[in-house]
């Protein structure tokens, strides 16, 4: 075997079936050398954004790490952003990056760069050059450990071409990762203690693996024994929802609304999840959204084990016996009138089928999504972890290809489309289940929503010339039958209900372009910020229903 013969085997050894590729002629021997393994499906993108996106999202579904497979550091530059995300999600993913030759390197060709710095970021804690071909698969074998964790993360193996072209590769048995400790008696005590204090407002906040029906139903015990509240993070990895499981209430985006949501808190117990603070900074404005005077305890850490850790609250707290509080069953009616994004979401809610897969990128369009999709039948919901826009329609191919028997459902903004446009081609070539909803409002309309927040002064024609992408005008449609995904322009209600319905019962890809108004503007983009800024000063059930009223 050649090194790529061996690092192949020892991936497929390993469990690992998929590999999301954008080769250069340093990659080859390992383009080659898929041809020897068959439990390897390659699948190629147009961009490396899509390969790490994809890979991000299979991993989510199928629960193990897919490949990657870039061309030089310059590749692997193309693809940072949704390898950003993929880290903050804590997502199991193994970056291969094509290298010059080792006796190459020295020559600092056209296309030589310093590969380990820029993986650095995205993969903190594992990144390796292999620099010969005996120890290529010891390098794969340790790098897939790394990324399996817990917790789970991006880890980067560099393969200089030599090394893959030369002889003598020996794949290796990639070893289980070692078992997660639990949360210790201890610390469980404590946690107990807290949540049977008389008098005292707790909260459980959720995150990462916290999120999946199993615990769901145990946490929601505890909470309904203890009184406490169940919380999630505002951008889960992946959230298990719907009618029958438990309802977990999101931190809202934005700070104002998370303040009020998390006010009066006396006790906040993270389960997988990290403390809460502001996505951005602001002026005179905290960073830190846990309330002041408010006891922050960690019942497992991203590296813990989950499970245990609950399972062990659970029984310390007695509340093994209690009935967990389960969502109902309920759609809403069928939207109709003029068209907005918020129908939209009520359409989904209303069509959503048993099993389906929301990957959520829709921005301010979505607001009202986790509303009308509440009692929707059960679905897995996938968020943008990193923040990084373009997320949407990658992360959609890699679930669908986890998931072959499941709709998956990408939910983007126009400008958060346009990043990552080349998954569709991808969509088209494996002939993936995947309906594109394309929330079309010709607007950078968060950025519209964040001018006013941070308070810039002067925003005039030129400033406001930044955030409008509707000059000219995005055609989706077009766009999306050029590479081969069949494509309608949603204008009235009527013609998106109808287009979605004909998208949910036909197999393969499908885009809508939903051509609608930005949800904030005008006059409501003007208020909101003093709105938001006045949310402290009112009495807590009026600020309440203000927050219910802007996101519910």
């Amino acid at each position: 075997m050649n090194g790529a013969q061996a690092l192949i085997k020892t991936l497929a050894d390993a469990g690992i079936e998929v590999c999301f590729s954008n080769p250069g002629t340093s990659e080859m021997h390992f383009v080659a050398a898929l041809d020897t393994e068959p439990r390897m499906r390659a699948v190629l993108a147009l961009f490396e954004g899509v390969a790490t996106g994809a890979a991000d999202g299979y991993a989510r579904m199928a629960g193990k790490p897919a490949a990657t497979l870039l061309h030089l550091g310059c590749g692997l530059g193309n693809g940072l952003a949704n390898l950003h995300n993929a880290r903050k999600g804590k997502v199991p993913v193994l970056n291969i990056v094509g290298d010059h030759a080792t006796h190459h390197m020295r020559y600092d060709a056209q296309l030589q760069s310093d590969i380990e710095t820029v993986a650095r970021n995205v993969s903190p804690d594992f990144v390796r050059t292999s620099m010969s071909t005996a120890e290529l698969c010891r390098d794969a074998a340790e790098a897939l450990t790394a990324c399996m964790g817990p917790p789970g993360g991006v880890a980067t193996l560099i393969l200089p071409a030599d090394v893959s072209w030369g002889e003598g590769g020996v794949p290796q048995t990639c070893l289980p990762p070692p078992p997660a400790p639990a949360a210790d008696a201890a610390r469980v005590q404590a946690i107990a203690r807290a949540l049977a204090a008389s008098g005292k407002k707790t909260a459980l906040l959720l995150g990462g693996r916290a999120l999946r029906d199993g615990m769901l139903q145990n946490l929601s015990r505890i909470a309904q024994h203890t009184g406490a509240r169940l919380f999630a993070e505002v951008f889960p990895t992946r959230m298990e929802r719907g009618a029958g499981l438990p309802h977990v209430e999101r931190i809202a985006y934005l700070a104002e609304l998370a303040s009020v949501q998390l006010s009066g808190l006396e006790h906040l117990i993270l389960v997988d999840a990290k403390s809460p603070v502001s996505f951005f900074a602001y002026p005179g404005k905290d960073s830190d959204l846990v309330p002041r005077g408010c006891q922050v305890h960690t019942l497992a850490a991203p590296h813990e084990d989950v499970a245990a850790s609950v399972q062990r609250l659970l029984d310390a707290t007695g509340a093994q016996a209690a009935q967990p509080l389960l969502q109902a069953p309920r759609r809403p009616e069928l939207p109709q009138g003029k068209f907005t994004a918020d129908k939209v979401c009520k359409a989904i809610g209303h069509l959503l089928p048993e099993r389906a897969i929301i990957m959520d990128e829709a921005q301010t369009s979505g607001i009202m999504l986790p509303m009308f999709t509440a009692g929707s039948p059960r679905h897995d919901l996938l968020t943008l972890t990193g923040g990084a826009i373009g997320q949407a329609l990658p992360c959609a191919v890699g679930a669908a290809i986890a998931c072959p028997d499941r709709k998956v459902l990408a939910l983007s903004g126009d400008g958060s489309a346009m990043y990552n446009l080349q998954a569709l081609w991808t969509m088209a070539r494996e002939r993936l289940d995947v309906v594109s909803i394309i929330f079309n409002n010709r607007s950078y309309a968060i950025l519209n929503v964040e001018l006013q927040r941070v308070g810039a002064e002067g925003a005039g024609e030129k400033a406001r010339s930044q955030l409008d992408i509707g000059t000219p005008a995005l055609d989706f449609v077009q766009l999306a039958g050029g590479m081969g995904v069949p494509a309608r322009r949603a204008t009235t209600t009527e013609d998106f209900v109808q287009a979605l319905a004909h998208a949910l019962r036909t197999p393969g890809p499908h885009l809508i372009e939903a051509v609608v108004p930005p949800t904030l503007t005008g006059l409501k983009l003007r208020v909101l910020p003093h709105l938001l800024g006045s949310l402290k000063r009112l009495p807590g059930p009026l600020a309440q229903a203000l927050k219910r009223g802007i996101a519910p």
